[in-house]
């Protein structure tokens, strides 16, 4: 017996040395998960672990090169300028992809899977097959709207769970901040220490149950823990406000298939209101502050006007505030929408078309920080296209996959440029979730790219490869769009190429530590 330890010991103090060099090459608890791999042909269309991709044009952060990205296990090891690769092995793939476009992949921080619970809208698995179509390799799932929702560490477990071999991308969590823990604050002290990104809060109804809405008192005791976590809150900002000429939902002249009936009911004032509470917290989080450490995240903005320049003004004094608009927003005016298709519903609404210019003003100057979709599916019957009642159908627009090709399509028609793209969709999503390996193509960094062809244009029909779950809610379909994704890599894994997916999904969980 003692001989056979002394012969099975070496080969123990070997596994356990590897695992706590894996385990110190990242800065996520969660990469723990890849020392378990499934066989490369599984979890890759590419059979190579090391290899270079070439291209004349590669999105960097010093700017668009001509070049050659070295790939090895998962990790960007070298970014050459120029095609010749100096002592480039022969057993190496190198692929061309001539003047297709190599950018860092999207990172999406506002997507509502779903699971557990309402799998039956959206879930894990078809979630992010449909980001990995779009070139999305990262996604940070909202707290709700699955079942139960996720403000404890208890129920933080079930969504890990509920995710275990089923991401195709990688995946992190926002948990919830309602009243509940944030007037218990050890509760969110357990869930922020079991792994969550940051908190999410309404400021209004948030439509599920199990999900209530907190006041400016509850956001400002949260942010009390976040701070030690130095972690963001991210915050839905509306606030229903009593107004001259509110209209009342039952008045018989109101129709409620028409759109401006539903517009006028969730006026900017709301916007503004919450922001205006927002800001009178957020001077705390400036340096020196009480709340130094703690960050204030506006999701989905929509009013281009009052909301913003309020944002703006607490940046110049520098809070720590940031915020996000969707490409919905950037994309659709109120004007244009028919009557009854409630395909277009969402909360902020979108807005007419002078706000919409105005926003995009924003996003080419910086004032809008970064973007997102609000990717919030549902299933048919809670739409009520056939009703076309807008009061009353579900609100959400769904559209993890068309991300790149939808913010292309609209944004270069006001200036936008590859690099603000990048920036927008992946540098700056990945600074507010605290994702130090992603979102550059940089040397250390995960291989995590999306390779596309701006120029090329493509038809969201019935022939279109769609993977969001219910495709024909989504108001994108019918759209004639440009910036075609080819292929997608997550962690050097070839996860979409033509169409097809890896044959299994190798996403990783991100935790906090």
């Amino acid at each position: 017996m003692d001989q056979f330890l002394w012969r099975v010991l070496p080969l123990l103090t070997i596994l356990v040395s590897f695992g706590v060099f894996f385990y110190l090459q990242d800065s996520y608890t969660a990469q723990l998960f890849p020392l378990i791999k499934l066989p490369r042909d599984k979890c890759s269309l590419l059979p190579h672990r090391h290899f270079w991709i070439s291209s004349k044009r590669i999105v960097t952060p010093q700017g668009i090169i001509s070049g050659s990205v070295e790939i090895n296990d998962g990790k960007i090891i070298s970014v050459v300028e120029g095609h010749a690769i100096q002592g480039k092995p022969k057993q190496e793939e190198v692929i061309d992809y001539g003047d297709a476009v190599i950018m860092p992949g999207l990172i999406d921080v506002h997507v509502h899977l779903n699971e557990p619970g309402r799998t039956e809208w959206e879930g894990f698995d078809t979630g992010t097959r449909a980001a990995a179509a779009g070139g999305v390799t990262t996604v940070v799932d909202m707290p709700l709207n699955c079942y139960p929702t996720t403000v404890s560490k208890e129920k933080l477990k079930l969504k890990l769970d509920a995710a275990e071999d089923k991401i195709y991308v990688d995946v992190g969590f926002w948990g919830g901040l309602i009243p509940e823990n944030a007037l218990n604050t050890s509760i969110l002290d357990g869930l922020l220490s079991a792994g969550v990104l940051g908190v999410k809060s309404f400021m209004c109804p948030s439509g599920i149950d199990d999900f209530p809405m907190a006041t400016i008192d509850h956001i400002k005791a949260g942010l009390s823990v976040l701070a030690k976590y130095r972690r963001p809150i991210v915050v839905h900002a509306e606030i229903q406000q009593d107004f001259e000429n509110h209209l009342e939902l039952n008045e018989d002249n109101l129709d409620p298939r028409a759109y401006l009936t539903y517009l006028n009911t969730r006026p900017p004032s709301w916007e503004e209101a919450a922001i205006k509470q927002l800001v009178s917290v957020t001077k705390d989080t400036r340096k020196g502050g009480p709340l130094e450490g703690a960050h204030v995240h506006i999701v989905h903005l929509s009013d281009s006007s009052a909301s913003l320049d309020l944002i703006k003004e607490a940046k110049s004094h520098g809070d720590s505030i940031s915020v996000e608009t969707c490409p919905h927003y950037l994309a659709f005016t109120s004007e244009e929408i028919p009557n009854g298709d409630t395909r277009f519903k969402c909360s902020p609404p979108i807005r007419d078309a002078y706000n919409k210019d105005k926003l995009w003003e924003a996003v080419l100057e910086g004032h809008i920080d970064l973007l997102s979709t609000d990717h919030s599916p549902t299933v048919p019957e809670l739409k009520l296209m056939e009703e076309g009642d807008f009061l009353k159908a579900w609100g959400g627009i769904s559209s993890l996959q068309f991300n790149l090709p939808v913010t292309w399509s609209y944004g270069k028609k006001y200036g936008l440029t590859l690099e603000q793209l990048s920036l927008l969709w992946s540098k700056k999503p990945a600074t507010l979730a605290g994702l130090e390996s992603k979102g550059t193509i940089a040397v250390g960094n995960h291989a995590d790219i999306v390779v596309w062809q701006p120029e090329l244009e493509f038809d969201l029909d019935d022939d279109y490869p769609v993977f969001i779950k219910h495709s024909e809610l989504s108001a994108y379909m019918g759209r004639r769009l440009s910036g075609k994704v080819l292929e997608t890599f997550v962690r050097g894994n070839l996860v979409f190429k033509d169409g097809k997916h890896a044959p299994a999904p190798c996403g990783v969980q991100i935790l906090a530590k």
